[in-house]
């Protein structure tokens, strides 16, 4: 079924298919759009950063604090709500991040940052988020969404991720080249033809995965740099294949959750685990994986390890980024939904709008 192109492009309605082989292209894209944001000395000298924003929005800073935690010399830190922590002030980087522009969480801390005389950066499609920053003369990067066809913020990874990881390289927060950028937009565009849906199934692991755990709720696992993916992970695994996925880190997994495999029974039957693994990982970190994987086969409990390709942590990100995106996306099919659709999701705003 998931070499069927055909029938995969009847269950996509949306063309969710198409923003994922477009990834690279958005790189490329926000990338050439962020030559044109000119971005104020001080913001060069902030102490900390807060990036503001929810759902796929955020999804960026996860990533960045984790790959990039040992390159940032300044805390950074995630608001996934309506409040802005009293730290804050006018040496803080706020980063207000809203694909659609239109985040009721994110447009509510707008006022309060002025308030606080925090250095406000904007990144967003549009909308009110846009507009704010253009009516208070404030750096944004807006950026199109015409490689995103499905439209969707958890399939437009290429713009929040990369788009923040560029603002703090403008910032100077983070150094990396622009030759680094083509090797990153490089890596995507290989990966998506590895995983992608013209590699069979009988050589495409993505494919093999997504048939592998079609019957079980998904627990995502990984490490270090790597956290950030295990969370990407999940969220899309809940929206696309609407299933249900959460995600642990390891070694924090180790102290408490190794004693939840027995019971109910059940979890036998239900419970399945992917765990990320790294050669760039602490080596007694390594080592865990090794014996946490025997603790879920002792428990009979279904799992399967992906040991990455790539000897860079960047580009590490980039190819679980392409795979969990892809598992996800193979899983609708399978269950013939259509992976695009939120139905609940647009339920809840409706009714908050109420």
């Amino acid at each position: 079924m998931l070499d069927d192109i055909k029938n995969i492009k009847k269950i996509d309605s949306k063309n969710m298919l198409g923003s994922l082989q477009l990834l690279y292209k958005q790189v490329e894209q926000i990338y050439q759009e962020s030559n044109y944001l000119e971005i104020p000395k001080s913001y060069k000298k902030v102490k900390n950063i807060v990036v503001f924003g929810m759902g796929g929005s955020a999804l960026g800073a996860q990533v960045i604090k984790n790959v990039f935690a040992n390159n940032i010399k300044i805390s950074l830190e995630i608001v996934n709500d309506y409040n802005v922590p009293k730290f804050v002030n006018n040496n803080t980087l706020a980063i207000c991040s809203s694909y659609s522009g239109s985040t009721e969480e994110v447009l509510t801390v707008f006022e309060e940052l002025k308030k606080r005389h925090a250095k406000i950066i904007v990144i967003a499609a549009g909308g009110k988020l846009a507009s704010f920053a253009k009516i208070n003369k404030l750096p944004a990067l807006v950026f199109k969404t015409e490689n995103n066809p499905c439209s969707s913020p958890r399939m437009g990874l290429g713009y929040s991720i990369f788009g923040q990881i560029i603002l703090l390289n403008k910032i100077g927060i983070l150094k990396i080249s622009q030759k680094y950028f083509k090797e990153i937009v490089a890596t995507i565009a290989f990966y998506d033809s590895f995983f992608g849906v013209l590699t069979p199934k009988k050589e495409n692991i993505a494919k093999q995965l997504a048939e592998k755990m079609i019957n079980f709720s998904v627990f995502y696992v990984a490490s270090e740099h790597l956290v950030g993916n295990a969370h990407i992970a999940a969220n899309q695994m809940n929206e696309n294949a609407k299933r249900f996925a959460a995600y642990f880190t390891l070694p924090e997994l180790n102290h408490h959750l190794l004693e939840g495999m027995a019971y109910p029974e059940s979890n036998k039957k239900n419970l399945f685990f992917v765990l990320f693994k790294s050669k760039n990982y602490f080596s007694r970190t390594q080592k865990r994986y090794d014996i946490t994987t025997k603790v879920l086969q002792k428990n009979q409990i279904k799992n399967f390890v992906y040991e990455t390709k790539e000897k860079d942590k960047i580009l590490e990100m980039c190819e679980l980024l392409v795979l969990g995106s892809y598992v996800s996306y193979y899983l609708a099919i399978l269950k013939k939904i259509d992976p695009t659709a939120i139905p609940y999701v647009d339920f809840f705003k409706k009714r908050m709008g109420n």
